[in-house]
């Protein structure tokens, strides 16, 4: 099949290459003519792994190009999907300003019957916005279809997630329409269903704002379990063995980010009062998580004391492992934090410390995580890549000024950490006894 896809970032090229390698004939298309230029040259806009790969091969197979010419782009595709960004507003609406762009562009030169497929993230409603922006302003007196696609894709794991979903969502004004994405998505063999047009757009949201609830309600667990003593993780265990709840997204820590979930669930709060519903359930979602670094940065103050000339090293700046998106990541507010507190910040992270430096220049970045912590009087962990799980503890240890943790992800165990002479504070899990001062009292012994 013939297939056009608007827009290369995350979701649409990510999109595009999978389709490639299904064996369609597929053409990119973006408006930013550097993204093209650097896909043409086989250099990758983003970093996802496994995508440089997928890339070059099916562009190496002629299955694959880019363009900025979407009239190129549609002149023999039969269906084009709309993957461009749809930020949130400053009162958290969607901005649908690009997907109202692309679809005058279709509008423009549409000239046989096509497929339009909405796979951008879009508030239930738009797929009826975007088929009467095209019927008002096409140029010539052709069909067409407008379909909803949501994509379901994570960061750090897009190419797996898109070729192994949970399930494909096709919200289509009739089966007949339905059936060009069946066929799209048959070689998948996964789980397909058929929704009209504004039940999958509701689908999208209602499953990312579902999820951002796991995570603000696990985080106010774990605020409780720190009060009381009680430990998150085997809170978590029991929890997540009912099957009913599962233990996904329910691991405590600085709480939820990137391009998705906070935008996401702002969004259906605003969409809710749209239709005229108070939604008191997601603003408390979005509150705790608001709060979450403010929560976690008071347990730093009351270990350390005051931070002004204090050096704070940070493992990891990403929203989350296998990315460099700093979209809403709790490492952005932490150093903001960090400095308007009068602290140093020494940061390391594999991937996302280039996207950090046009943000803060004057953060201090470190080419290795012992780097980072060298002359430190506390460390915070941020992302969980696996390269912090693996880290020679004692060297980490020599190399710091004062041997404190603070774990926003929970990947040590307390009692190994007070064993090698840290003071460990974890989320939601209590300080090991003798942390405070067996354990500082062992470092000092060991130096």
């Amino acid at each position: 099949m013939n297939v056009a896809v608007i827009g290369t970032g995350y979701v649409g090229l990510v999109t595009g290459v999978v389709f490639a390698d299904l064996g369609n004939d597929v053409i990119c298309a973006d408006k930013e003519e550097q993204k093209i230029e650097m896909l043409q040259r086989g250099e990758m806009p983003i970093y996802e792994p496994g995508l440089d790969e997928m890339v070059k091969r099916n562009v190496a197979d002629n299955r694959l190009s880019f363009t900025t010419d979407l009239g190129r782009a549609m002149s023999n595709s039969e269906v084009i999907f709309i993957a461009v960004g749809t930020p949130p507003k400053d009162n958290g609406e969607t901005d649908l300003s690009a997907v109202k762009e692309v679809a005058l562009e279709i509008a423009r030169y549409i000239d046989r019957y096509k497929v339009i497929v909405n796979k951008s993230t879009v508030p239930v409603g738009t797929g009826t916005l975007v088929r009467d922006i095209i019927e008002t302003n096409k140029r010539r007196n052709v069909d067409f279809d407008v379909v909803s696609n949501p994509e379901f894709l994570k960061e750090g794991t897009a190419i797996n997630d898109t070729l192994y979903p949970d399930r494909i969502v096709i919200g289509a004004p009739s089966p007949q329409v339905a059936m060009t994405l069946l066929e799209l998505y048959a070689p998948l063999e996964r789980p397909m269903l058929i929704t009209d047009v504004q039940s999958s757009e509701m689908i999208k949201y209602a499953s990312n704002a579902f999820l951002a609830t796991k995570i603000s309600f696990i985080n106010a667990i774990a605020n409780i379990c720190e009060a009381s003593g009680a430990d998150i993780i085997q809170v978590v265990k029991g929890m997540g063995s009912d099957r009913r709840i599962g233990s996904e997204f329910l691991n405590p820590g600085l709480g939820f980010g990137g391009s998705c979930f906070p935008k996401d669930t702002e969004s259906l709060v605003h969409t809710a009062q749209k239709y005229g519903y108070d939604f008191q359930i997601l603003k408390a979602v979005l509150e705790e998580n608001r709060v979450r670094v403010t929560h976690f940065m008071k347990r730093v103050e009351a270990e350390t004391g005051s931070l002004k000339d204090k050096n704070a090293g940070l493992l990891g700046l990403a929203f989350k492992p296998n990315t460099d998106d700093l979209r809403d990541a709790k490492s952005l507010e932490l150093i903001d934090f960090l400095q308007k507190a009068g602290a140093t910040v020494r940061a390391y992270d594999p991937i996302a410390m280039e996207n950090a430096q046009v943000r803060f220049p004057d953060v201090v970045y470190c080419q290795s995580s012992y780097e980072a912590a060298e002359g430190c009087d506390f460390l915070i962990i941020v992302t969980e890549w696996n390269e912090f799980k693996l880290l020679n503890l004692e060297k980490l240890r020599s190399v710091m000024k004062e041997p404190v943790i603070f774990d926003g992800r929970n990947i040590y165990d307390p009692k190994r950490l007070e064993n090698l002479g840290f003071r460990y504070i974890s989320t939601g899990r209590p300080v090991p006894s003798g942390a405070n001062a067996e354990g500082k009292a062992k470092t000092q012994a060991a130096s």
